[in-house]
């Protein structure tokens, strides 16, 4: 509690005063010359073992003013360092904080360590002459390839602040009751935060642009606010200054509602991609080329793979065929190389939408919907099997509820489900008529009983005297209590993952 109280304090002083010693005795100095504060707090993006990306955005306020916050112009350089005192930090050059750039810091760090935790922190000012010290916040790299080691992460994504705040329908019915620890934010987030996991994944819908549904974002001002006041949560921003940090984006923070790149109604396909990238550490610069779709090696035991579902995508109505795609080709080419070369046991995709399922029948912009795109995604199974690809596990986003389902081909799922509560709901079945599985082909381990927000816990552990080489899913609610677990092991894996 005291911890979460410090990074409270850090996210709403300003730069010219110094809270009391933290834990460790040490005083903390916190930024803001002049003004400046730090509201969305620090964050540390696309982590491997010897980069990252720093990002912080100066505001005019220590949080929320009249529905956003507001930006404001300085400079500012990130120091980094292995230790919380700074001795033989390293520093990045100085950055102007335009508003044309929304007031974000961001600059790629390299030559770091692997393995390593390092801390870092803003030295920010009015100009370059004048300035304070900003808040300290940490990230850890990524193990080497060749280490064996324990690996542990979070994925969760469906952030929905409309319904969180003020319920699903608007009124306030079914919003959370205490309003004080509401303004919190979401107790997954803090759920997160106390395990310490190596990284985080936000695995799309990080907000929510055409929610409330009476006043959706469309302009640029609008689209950035969404982004505003959602890391402005204090839960938010203390996770994401602690935790590296990893970012994909679905419909809702890119479009709206099952969005692709046709169509005129706004925001744009452009707006929606520039700003994403604008707004979360995914690419070195906004205007960069840099694709969104890539793989991180996590030591010798684990690989990961997180794929683009928005950018290069056919119209989701164009008959489903040859030519119709979510991936693009350049992408599945990529993702099909990249598999054939890795030697990791356990592989992990991430997909922002389901590619096993059941979802509704309804829907059509998905790998498992019979009118979307599902002959794509039942070539990509039919790949793995022909190409005996051993220990590839997938993780969705999107849906929201929490489910462990087995695909004919005998590779599985596990969907991480809505991170709030309020955005939560009961999935289908196979044998739903209703389902994209009326005829059961799917085998379904587990399927929330009730809906309930969370996340998705994973740890690659290590082989013990007495024990394997094990991958661990564990499905949590948003307060971290465990609704369902499963262990694979590096024994006998045959394709699909199976033992």
């Amino acid at each position: 509690m005291v911890r979460q109280l410090a990074a409270l304090i850090l996210l709403a002083t300003p730069c010219d005063a110094t809270i009391p010693a933290d834990e460790s005795g040490r005083s903390q100095p916190v930024a803001s010359a002049a003004g400046i504060y730090h509201a969305q707090g620090g964050m540390a993006g696309e982590v491997t073992q010897t980069t990252a990306i720093l990002q912080s955005r100066l505001s005019a306020a220590p949080g929320p003013t009249e529905g956003d916050v507001p930006g404001v112009h300085g400079w500012g350089k990130f120091q980094y360092a292995l230790t919380p005192d700074f001795a033989q930090a390293g520093e990045t050059d100085w950055i102007e904080a335009k508003q044309e750039a929304d007031c974000i810091l961001r600059q790629q760090i390299y030559g770091l360590q692997p393995g390593r935790t390092y801390h870092y922190r803003l030295i920010v000012g009015v100009d370059r002459s004048l300035t304070q010290t900003g808040p300290v916040h940490h990230f850890k790299t990524l193990p080497q390839t060749d280490q064996t080691t324990a690996v542990r992460f979070a994925v969760g994504n469906c952030m929905n602040y409309a319904f969180f705040f003020n319920g699903p329908k608007g009124d306030g019915r079914k919003a959370r009751a205490d309003a004080k620890d509401r303004e919190l934010g979401y107790p997954a987030m803090e759920s997160i935060r106390r395990l310490q996991p190596d990284f985080f994944i936000g695995a799309g819908d990080n907000v929510y642009y055409d929610h409330p549904a009476k006043t959706p974002a469309k302009t640029l001002a609008e689209m950035r606010r969404k982004w505003h006041e959602q890391f402005a949560l204090p839960r938010v921003a203390a996770l994401v200054g602690e935790v590296s940090t990893y970012w994909m984006k679905d419909d809702h923070d890119y479009r709206y509602n099952d969005s692709d790149p046709s169509g005129e109604n706004a925001p744009s396909h452009a707006l929606g991609v520039r700003t994403f990238r604008e707004q979360m550490p995914v690419v070195p610069f906004i205007d960069s080329t840099n694709a969104t779709y890539r793989t991180i090696r996590c030591g010798k035991l684990l690989q990961l793979w997180m794929v683009e579902g928005r950018d290069y995508r056919s119209p989701n109505s164009s008959p489903d065929g040859p030519e119709k795609t979510i991936w693009g080709a350049e992408q599945a080419a990529w993702l099909k190389r990249t598999l054939l070369a890795s030697d990791a046991p356990f592989k992990i995709l991430v997909s922002p939408t389901p590619m096993v399922g059941p979802d509704d029948a309804y829907k059509r912009d998905n790998h498992v919907s019979p009118n979307g795109f599902r002959r794509e995604g039942e070539e990509f199974f039919a790949w793995l099997v022909t190409n005996q690809i051993t220990g590839l596990y997938i993780i969705t986003g999107d849906r929201h509820w929490h489910y462990h389902s087995i695909h004919p081909s005998g590779y599985e799922e596990f969907a991480c489900g809505a991170l709030n509560t309020e955005n939560s709901r009961l999935g289908r079945n196979p044998g739903d008529p209703k389902s994209t599985d009326p005829q059961s082909l799917v085998r379904q381990l587990y399927s929330d009983a009730k809906p309930t927000g969370g996340y998705l816990l994973v740890e690659a552990l290590p082989p013990q005297p007495d024990s394997p080489a094990h991958l661990s899913f564990s499905i949590r609610d948003e307060w971290g209590k465990e609704l369902y677990s499963a262990t694979k092991t590096t024994l006998a894996l045959q394709p699909g993952g199976h033992r």
